[in-house]
């Protein structure tokens, strides 16, 4: 039974860590350019509400599998995903301060998911925390047991 908890969780942080690529990907993957401004100032390459859309889709998700799956699956899996697309997304970057904010993304995101997670599971019993049917495989109590 342990066996089959740790594969879930582990498919789970793979998972994760795939979706948070895609929502980089998908929120912030394809702004690459400054803005500037009449005064000569640059702004970006981000807008606000890019960000926040990344931040809101992560939030969902880390909620969910600190609820259903366990606490710790959400902090790996996003923390890792972030690191990783902000690594991959700045590497261009001439002057090598890239990887400051790198650690500042992975710091960061560490912080707010570890907090998001400690949040939910405080707010949850270890009973209500059972795997969402059809995210989770193989389904558990799919079949009667026999003798039950």
């Amino acid at each position: 039974m342990e066996n089959k908890l740790t594969a879930r969780r582990v498919i789970a942080t793979v998972a994760l860590v795939a979706l948070t690529l895609g929502a980089w990907a998908g929120w912030l993957g394809w702004d690459q350019e400054r803005d500037v401004h009449p005064d000569g100032s640059t702004t970006g390459p981000y807008e606000a509400w890019q960000v926040i859309g990344l931040v809101l889709t992560l939030l969902v998700a880390v909620v969910l599998t600190a609820w259903r799956i366990h606490p710790a699956v959400p902090v790996v899996g996003v923390t890792a995903g972030l690191a990783g697309a902000a690594f991959h997304d700045w590497s261009d970057d001439a002057t090598g301060l890239f990887m400051v904010g790198v650690v500042m993304v992975f710091v960061g995101s560490l912080a707010a998911t570890s907090a998001v997670a400690a949040v939910v599971s405080a707010l949850t019993s270890s009973r209500q925390r059972t795997p969402v049917p059809g995210l989770v495989w193989p389904p558990e109590n799919r079949w009667p047991q026999q003798g039950s």
